[in-house]
């Protein structure tokens, strides 16, 4: 399978050989939400004789510890091949399975990053009052190996949080309303379907636009769902045909974001470049002619920096969002500069003079 064929599909089949048959590191990001082994004993009544909806289905049931072990071994594996280097894996589960996974994680190689608890804010009351209420599930967070490149948009979170630092402990409701799938009757479809709001946290944090998101236990589509709102794609793996069918109906619904604009989230504050810099070093010349990734504007280069036109002259941004009638404007990703017919975004020449001041910096000075 191509990496191009990978891209915002669901496979039919059993996780482990649909990921032993992707190239591997191909992959960014990894969430799994598989089976929990809830180990059950009998049926949940509550107080009014009525009978709890729970998770009852055959996927969730294992003869023992050991066959569950090695089930979660072997998808980890396949997992761990498919991943990138720089990519990050989730894996979600109750106190049934979460800590068994840990720990396999951890001798296989993965380094764990964090373990978030998901604090649900309507969870299901324990109705037969024998221990307390499970008010909430853990998420595992982990890269490949301990000095892995991988990605975190901490400034991004911290955004999505009101400008402060967002915590490991996520108060987000379970699924209800309009986002649960219901089936004809009007019970739950899945019985564990995740809400996006809290998919939203995983692949907004971990991944960039453009990024591959695999979920090799699809369910009904939550991560299918959230990554094409984030402009990222996805593929899925489940092997109830039923499950498919109501996932891939929502995921028709659901638009793929492209603008980058929309897409691009806070990063680290760099060192302010003017353009102005970038005829002082001799990386333009004034004079030249800029234009848009599609050639539908030019502007030429003034000595002073600033851009001019048969009708507009100002800034880079200025002049890039009055030819568009657009109220602002990047300039640096607006206009491209032409070399051997090729164009290329003047953010390239931005970041050329960033990395000479890095390098300036970290050089030792003589003497």
């Amino acid at each position: 399978m191509s990496d191009e064929s990978a891209k915002n599909v669901i496979i039919n089949g059993d996780c482990v050989d649909v990921m032993n048959q992707l190239p591997a590191k191909s992959v960014d990001l990894i969430f799994a939400d598989p089976p929990y082994n809830l180990q059950l004993q009998g049926e949940l009544i509550r107080p009014d004789n009525s009978l709890v909806n729970g998770v009852k289905e055959g996927w969730d049931k294992f003869h023992d510890f050991k066959e569950y072990d090695r089930f979660t071994s072997g998808w980890l594996k396949a997992a761990q091949r498919v991943l990138k280097d720089t990519g990050t894996l989730w894996v979600i589960g109750s106190y049934h399975n979460i800590y068994r996974i840990g720990k396999m994680l951890q001798d296989m190689g993965f380094w764990i990053l964090n373990d978030i608890v998901w604090a649900k804010s309507n969870p299901m009351p324990n109705f037969r009052g024998t221990r307390f209420t499970n008010a909430h599930e853990t998420m595992i967070w982990c890269s490949k190996a301990p000095k892995s490149r991988y990605t975190f948009n901490y400034e991004a979170m911290k955004s999505l949080n009101d400008g402060t630092q967002m915590r490991s402990d996520w108060n987000l409701p379970i699924c209800t309303g309009a986002e649960r799938l219901k089936n004809d009757d009007g019970g739950k479809f899945h019985p564990t379907q995740k809400p996006e709001s809290l998919l939203y946290r995983v692949i907004l944090s971990s991944s960039k636009p453009g990024d591959v998101v695999l979920d090799p236990f699809f369910g009904t589509g939550t991560t299918g769902a959230v990554a094409k709102k984030l402009g990222r794609f996805y593929v899925g793996i489940e092997k109830d045909t039923s499950y498919i069918a109501g996932a891939r109906a929502r995921l028709s619904n659901v638009e793929m974001v492209e603008n980058r604009a929309a897409l691009d989230v806070v990063q680290k504050a760099e060192p302010r470049i003017p353009f102005g810099s970038v005829l002082e070093r001799g990386l333009l010349a004034p004079g030249e002619i800029l234009f848009d990734s599609r050639r539908k504007f030019a502007a030429t280069v003034r000595a002073d920096g600033t851009l001019i036109t048969a009708e507009h002259k100002g800034s880079i941004h200025q002049v890039g969002a009055m030819v568009q009638g657009m109220p602002a404007c990047n300039g640096w990703t607006f206009w491209h500069y032409q070399r051997r017919k090729q164009l290329i975004p003047i953010d390239m020449l931005r970041q050329r003079i960033r990395a000479d001041m890095e390098t300036a910096v970290k050089k030792p000075r003589a003497g």
